[in-house]
């Protein structure tokens, strides 16, 4: 073969090269768009809130919606945890002096009725010295693989809690009880949790820096801007310690 010809034969091996590896970047992109734009089961959705950072989430949803999703600094944990989960919402009303015992029985029913990935989402009407739960309703929570407890109100026999690490947020530790206080009002019903408002199915994300709900409609777009939100703060530090700026680290970045 001369020379001609063999350099005639690489180009065409390049050529055709070249145009296989377009097809196959062609191809990579076409299936992250079609990845991008396919439902997303509901066990993919809680693990990639639960490597979100609450306030990426929170920030997101403020962007997409308008609307401020987070509780209050009053919602705390009992201690350091991180969750998401699907909101089972329950609701107590005042009662004083009932002696009725079946006035608590729904909600006993209904915490029997959560499955892994729920997140107990109580409001205990004027409960704030009023524990809304204790050890053996998060004992009973943590045997069914609950992600967590969100409280509007007390919880008790924390140091239990703590030993069977099982996570609670609420409003107080307090050493009360809402038997003969309260009686069960629904569950899986709208509520309003420290000021926000929670509908059965929402997704719940809690870490250090509180408590976010997002609502269910929106949390495919919510977790996609709050992954890009994490990424690029991340991604912040390196550059706020390179240039000793965080001007330049926004300026790069557009985060703040």
């Amino acid at each position: 073969m001369d020379k001609f010809s063999l350099r005639i034969t690489s180009g065409a091996l390049a050529i055709a090269l070249l145009v296989l590896g377009m097809a196959g970047t062609l191809r990579t992109v076409t299936a992250q768009v079609a990845t991008a734009g396919a439902p997303m089961d509901d066990a993919t959705l809680i693990e990639g809130f639960r490597h979100t950072e609450v306030a990426s989430v929170s920030d997101a949803i403020e962007q997409l919606t308008a609307k401020r999703m987070y509780m209050s600094h009053r919602m705390s944990p009992i201690f350091t945890s991180k969750f998401a989960g699907f909101a089972l919402t329950v609701k107590l009303k005042k009662d004083e002096g009932n002696n009725d015992p079946t006035a608590l029985s729904g909600m006993l029913a209904a915490i029997d009725q959560g499955n892994a990935n729920a997140v107990w989402v109580m409001v205990v009407e004027d409960g704030a010295d009023i524990a809304g739960m204790g050890g053996l309703m998060g004992t009973a929570m943590a045997a069914r693989n609950y992600s967590g407890a969100v409280i509007d109100g007390g919880v008790r026999d924390v140091a239990y809690l703590r030993k069977i690490g099982f996570p609670v947020f609420a409003t107080g530790i307090v050493p009360s009880t809402s038997v003969n206080h309260y009686r069960f009002a629904g569950a899986n019903i709208p509520v309003v949790c420290d000021g926000v408002p929670v509908n059965a199915g929402d997704i719940i994300v809690a870490d250090s820096d509180g408590v976010a709900v997002v609502p269910k409609t929106k949390a495919k777009e919510v977790l996609a801007l709050a992954q890009q939100m994490d990424f690029k703060e991340h991604s912040m530090y390196a550059t706020i310690e390179k240039y000793k700026s965080i001007v330049e680290a926004v300026k790069q970045f557009g985060r703040l």
